[in-house]
């Protein structure tokens, strides 16, 4: 029983939708001026026995509060400590900052469903389903003092305008986003919500108001940038400074040297291709500044968010469950430089498609195809996701979500992965009739989706790395470090080419392989150019036991 533990391609821009409504006078003047006041009101409360019934009544509630032990300063029904508009969004000041999952969830950090409770089952099974030991690490942004005296003015920016042109798919996305907000704080301007670009790759025309929740973000990041939706009427027929092109993991010295004084000029800078433009080496506060905009600011719009909960839900009502990010579709291939191994004509479909697409190839063009699968460089396929989850332990009745687009050689390409592991979901079999409607033909929204049922999983792997798998690696980290499988692809290849070794011993060497690879903490300073938003120990996260 299972229960709670606690050819180019096209583009086009989408401008966002909201603009600044200034008042009108007559909405003023209603703000303004008081209403006339009730004369009969107030001889009743200057009589005699209004006062006495009021102090009445305040005794009686004094006495509930000392027989039950109450908190007086908790309002009823709250098993909140505080739940004050400076609680929810604390200003800088009020720099105890995040130190648990609590008060980040009262910052915008929705912490996924808990974990269940393993009983009644196997040692193997519990052995899979049980999560990694946190160590006791748990959200902690404390800002330096010098960044909360800065915060007073850039949150008062006026003059100066970031605007930005994001690109790619969703996570991609999310993740120039996140540049964005910190680049607007380097430069000290205010940041116009950002513009997505849509190509006919991803055939979505969301804007940023249908993936995101606008005035969220612009009220969890109000101590750190100025967020405003549109250019205000004194800037709109400036020049800006515009750059197509900015060099890979610049830093905020490069930044500054580059644009401060010309924006200081023109007032407007446009910013567009910052895929990896930024370092992922910054100074502290900026690194915590990341980790707010990734886990409390980019909240998704509400629509969302009620759509990927109700089928978590679903999922997690019914015991713990694996979610799969497969990375199997065809411009996956292509990119990548590897081979599906479906069949012989359809590696060579992918074969032709790169020769006569060469600019998609994403790098090492010199490798074949052997020598990226070898080095780790390409995307499980659906037999070696299977054999992976098995050597695992994952028990044959296990539930697995799968997150992703349709794999190339249509849903037969999954059948390995089926014909192991039965109980196989999507959020199309999971929805009800016509509940995914209003997402059709909407890529971006219905990632979302993916991303809110993978978050909220006892246990996540993606067959590939990606901007996704990151970003929820990162996002189960900081929710207490839930259980992460990073498939270590270049070390464990030979031993799945090799026919000959027992499959006792074959499960032997892959658990002993990714023993320390199930999400445990991991310090991002341990290795150069890692991502704050995957890896948020140690700049993001402290031990509980030192938090203050």
């Amino acid at each position: 029983m299972w229960r709670s533990k606690n050819q180019k391609q096209l583009s086009y821009i989408s401008v966002p939708a909201e603009f600044i409504q200034s008042f009108s006078s007559s909405s003023l003047n209603s703000l303004l001026l008081s209403p006339k006041k009730n004369r009969r009101g107030a001889r009743l409360f200057a009589g005699g026995r209004f006062w006495l019934a009021l102090l009445s009544l305040l005794t009686f509630l004094l006495v509930l509060m000392v027989g039950f032990d109450l908190d007086p300063f908790l309002p009823p029904f709250s098993s909140k400590p505080c739940t004050t508009a400076e609680a929810i969004f604390p200003s800088q000041k009020a720099a105890a900052e995040v130190d648990s999952i609590a008060l980040a969830t009262r910052m915008g950090f929705e912490p996924p469903l808990p974990a269940h409770e393993l009983s009644g089952i196997g040692a193997d099974e519990v052995e899979f389903w049980k999560q990694p030991d946190g160590e006791g690490y748990r959200p902690c942004l404390r800002f330096s003092e010098e960044y909360r005296k800065t915060s007073e003015t850039v949150a008062r920016e006026r003059r100066k305008f970031l605007m930005v042109v994001v690109s790619g798919g969703l996570n991609q996305q999310r993740n120039q986003i996140v540049d964005a907000v910190v680049i607007a704080r380097i430069l000290g301007a205010a940041l116009v919500v950002p513009i997505l670009q849509v190509n006919v790759v991803w055939e979505d025309e969301s804007e940023f108001s249908d993936i995101f929740d606008v005035e969220h973000f612009k009220k969890a990041l109000q101590d750190d940038v100025r967020i405003v939706s549109s250019l205000p009427s004194t800037h709109l027929m400036s020049r800006p400074v515009e750059e197509k092109r900015t060099p890979v993991h610049v830093s905020p010295r490069w930044i500054r040297s580059r644009y401060l004084k010309r924006l200081n000029k023109e007032g407007v800078l446009l910013l567009r291709g910052l895929d990896s433009r930024l370092s992922k080496d910054l100074p502290p506060d900026l690194q915590k500044l990341r980790c707010k905009v990734a886990f409390h600011a980019l909240r998704f719009s509400a629509p969302i968010r009620e759509m990927g909960n109700r089928l978590a839900e679903r999922m997690w009502q019914q015991g713990p469950y694996i979610a799969l990010h497969l990375r199997m579709e065809k411009d996956v291939w292509v990119r990548t430089g590897c081979l599906p191994g479906l069949s012989r004509e359809h590696d060579e479909m992918i074969t032709q498609e790169r020769i006569s697409r060469p600019e998609l190839l994403t790098g090492r063009s010199n490798m074949t195809y052997q020598e990226r699968k070898l080095a780790g460089l390409c995307p499980l396929n659906a037999l070696e996701v299977a054999r992976l989850l098995k050597a695992l332990g994952a028990p044959r009745n296990a539930r697995i979500y799968w997150a992703g687009g349709v794999p190339f050689g249509g849903l037969e390409a999954l059948e390995p992965i089926t014909r192991e592991f039965p109980h196989f979901y999507n959020k199309y079999n999971l929805s009800m009739p016509g509940e995914l409607e209003p997402y059709a033909n909407r890529a971006s929204l219905l990632a979302a989706i993916d991303y809110i049922i993978s978050v909220n999983s006892d246990v996540f792997m993606p067959s590939h790395g990606g901007n996704m798998g990151h970003v929820i690696q990162g996002h189960r980290a900081y929710a207490g470090h839930r259980k992460y499988i990073v498939p270590n692809k270049r070390v464990m290849l030979p031993y799945f080419l090799n026919s000959s070794l027992p499959e006792l011993e074959f499960n032997r060497i892959i658990k002993e392989l990714h023993r320390e690879s199930l999400g445990q903490p991991e310090l991002r300073t341990l290795k150069a150019g890692r991502d704050v938003i995957a890896y948020p120990v140690p700049e993001c996260m402290c031990k509980s036991n030192s938090a203050s």
